[in-house]
């Protein structure tokens, strides 16, 4: 495991590509978070607004650099021939995958710390000057608040969930542009559909089971009881997406010819 480790950790250190794409993420993140705090307004008292999910917005679409990242991980070495090397270094095929998911959690949470505590920053000193005050019941945000510490925490847990997931579709798909397609179409299709379902059984359904409606739940601080599902239990969602793909990529790997 410390050889499979080693590698990996060396792979994304000294490629270029993951590097850009890390910066590119937390760029986006912040750069989203920054732009929404910037357009919104509290004129009154009670404007029904979640400060802390508004300053956590851009994690919507840093998400997507990350499916980008995690996918190459594994699919750039199918597409170069590089997975034989890699395979007959390591032949034990489960480690890996494992190698490659310890790697990419790693650095996906470290690149999604400074994304999400800058999102946060750029709340607590934009959303104060459009009317987010402690006289209209908005009070500074802070960490020491613990909706908002649990919202920051599972921000930085849901990226790294995203690359995990990413990591096992691509492992079963091996194709980098069809694994992206699939993972960004099962993020953000449902997100789409359940506003236009008419059923609300099933509306509220499908919130519950998408892994981006279901795993955004945990940035929700207030009005919990108007949610789908619970904050956690909506990670918890994500954390089965992420589980089940990565159990099939490691049977895949196992049974397949590299």
């Amino acid at each position: 495991m410390r050889l499979a480790l080693r590698s990996e950790w060396t792979k994304i250190r000294t490629l270029t590509g993951p590097r850009w794409l890390l910066l590119a993420a937390i760029a986006a993140t912040v750069a989203l978070s920054v732009a929404v705090t910037s357009v919104m307004t509290c004129a009154a008292a009670g404007c029904g607004h979640d400060t802390t999910k508004l300053s956590l917005t851009g994690v919507q679409l840093g998400q997507a650099l990350v499916v980008i990242l995690a996918v190459l991980v594994i699919s750039g070495e199918y597409s170069t021939g590089m997975i034989g090397i890699s395979l007959t270094a390591v032949p034990r095929r489960a480690i890996v995958l494992t190698a490659k998911a310890i790697t990419i959690t790693g650095v996906v949470a470290g690149a999604g710390t400074i994304a999400v505590l800058g999102s946060l920053l750029a709340g607590r000193l934009i959303l104060p000057s459009h009317g987010f005050t402690p006289a209209h019941g908005y009070p500074p945000l802070s960490l020491a608040d613990g909706p908002t510490l649990r919202a920051t925490v599972g921000s930085i847990l849901y990226l790294a969930l995203i690359a995990l997931l990413s990591l096992g579709v691509a492992t079963i798909v091996r194709d980098s542009a069809t694994s992206i397609g699939v993972i960004l179409g099962l993020l953000y299709l449902v997100p789409v559909l359940a506003p236009v379902i008419g059923d609300p059984h099933w509306q509220r359904l499908l919130q519950q089971i998408g892994p981006m409606s279901a795993g955004l739940t945990i940035q929700a601080t207030t009005d919990l009881h108007n949610l789908p599902i619970t904050p956690w239990a909506g990670l918890g969602v994500l954390t089965a997406w992420a589980t089940a793909a990565l159990l099939a990529g490691t049977l895949l790997l196992r049974l397949r010819d590299a």
